[in-house]
């Protein structure tokens, strides 16, 4: 895979995109670390501190087509350097929140929507025009591996910081540390030329034209459906795992060590499905990531709430996790192409992020109501059954039968 790159020329850009989203992913997938040590600080309930993390699962979602939409307009540069600046400045005015809506605005708008634009619409899109096709997969297999890579090391690292120096030191260190990203965008955005890069041509129907076209495309549609469910299944488990670890009576070092494994099995599924897509038919993938998914939450309904269970399941749901980004952007390129892929990429994330907003809002309600998760466990495991269904008719020719024509 980094041979291929190397002989495309790519694997600095690549390289340089993974280590932003490193930072970008590994703060923003971490944040359910401080919901219990915020609950006890401002005493606001898990309910309300829950609907602030649905906020930000929502915006960083619907920041993405917009993020992309402009980084194909203008170029990635101005769009990374705000979304990492915007990051670090939510991070560092949480501390200050003691109201629901203060800590919805600081977290669930400035930090997400920084998190938003400097993720995955943009990289994916500024790093695919930018290099052969026959690169493309590679490359989104190993900038996805940089976000799990960033959930692996913040985790842990977050967890003990909250132990060290409590919840607002850590959230002022989240801050400093976001900043680490600034120097990759040069190498990102080096010889960016904006909208009208060299993979642009003249024949090409314009953005609005691109959108309107997708917007009635079945498999296009179809792709939305299933990426609902994937941020539903995510937002769920990196909001309310440490919550669900703390019913169970086990140590809050489960949730962090669960939440860092699933990081870490990630950027295995990452690189794996990164070369498979190239191979396999992308939407095959997918339906068969979806139904693992739903596997494994059955498995884990029935086994005893024991530290190794949980980190067994986090290897198992980290082999998927987010290795769903390679596939549903290859299919985008696939059936639209390059030029305005941030854009139609980043209108999947969005959908990805309604999802993500119900799965962390509704798990809140759940707890709140009855005490536990069962009913969030049993509509993940349906809604991932259906998104491995509503994969299956998506239009994409065999690999085999494109490379024979090519």
């Amino acid at each position: 895979m980094l041979d291929t790159l190397r002989r495309s020329g790519a694997l600095g850009i690549t390289l340089a995109a993974a280590g932003i989203l490193m930072v970008t992913m590994g703060a923003r997938q971490s944040l359910g670390l401080f919901v219990g040590p915020l609950n006890t600080s401002t005493g606001l309930g898990i309910a309300a501190i829950s609907f602030a993390m649905a906020v930000a699962q929502f915006s960083w979602g619907a920041v993405q087509p917009l993020a992309g939409a402009a980084a194909d307009r203008w170029g990635p540069r101005p769009v990374l350097l705000a979304g990492i600046l915007l990051l670090t400045l939510g991070s560092a005015i949480t501390p200050f929140m003691s109201s629901t809506w203060g800590l919805t605005f600081a977290i669930g708008l400035v930090s997400a929507i920084g998190a938003g634009a400097g993720s995955f619409s943009v990289l994916i899109g500024a790093a695919a025009q930018r290099m052969a096709p026959e690169a493309r997969g590679a490359a989104s297999g190993v900038i996805n591996a940089g976000g799990s890579l960033g959930q692996f090391v913040f985790a842990p690292l977050l967890q003990k910081l909250i132990q060290l120096l409590g919840w607002m030191g850590a959230m002022y260190s989240l801050a400093v540390m976001t900043l680490l990203a600034l120097p990759l965008v040069g190498r990102v955005t080096k010889g960016s030329q904006g909208g009208h890069g060299s993979v642009a041509a003249v024949s090409e129907p314009g953005l609005r034209a691109t959108v309107r076209s997708a917007m009635v495309d079945r498999s296009y549609l179809l792709l939305h459906a299933g990426f609902f469910t994937c941020g539903f299944h995510i937002a769920f488990l990196v909001t309310h795992l440490p919550t669900e670890v703390d019913l169970c009576g086990l140590p809050p070092s489960v949730a962090s060590w669960s939440l860092a494994l699933i990081g870490l099995a990630n950027i295995v599924g990452s690189l794996w499905v990164g070369h498979l897509v190239g191979q396999y038919r992308s939407k095959m993938i997918l339906a068969l990531m979806y139904a693992s998914r739903a596997v494994l939450v059955l498995v884990y309904l029935a086994m005893p709430r024991e530290p190794w269970v949980f980190y067994l399941f986090a290897i198992g749901l980290g082999l998927t996790w987010l290795a769903t980004v390679p596939p549903t952007a290859g299919l985008c390129a696939k059936l639209f192409g390059v030029r305005y892929l941030g854009t139609l990429f980043g209108l999947t994330l969005l959908s990805h992020q309604v999802g993500g907003f119900l799965g962390a809002w509704l798990g809140g309600l759940a707890i709140t109501r009855f005490g536990d998760y069962t009913w969030m466990w049993w509509a993940d495991i349906v809604l991932a059954l259906l998104a491995a269904l509503l994969n299956l008719p998506i239009r994409e020719a065999r690999v085999q039968r494109a490379v024979a024509a090519a």
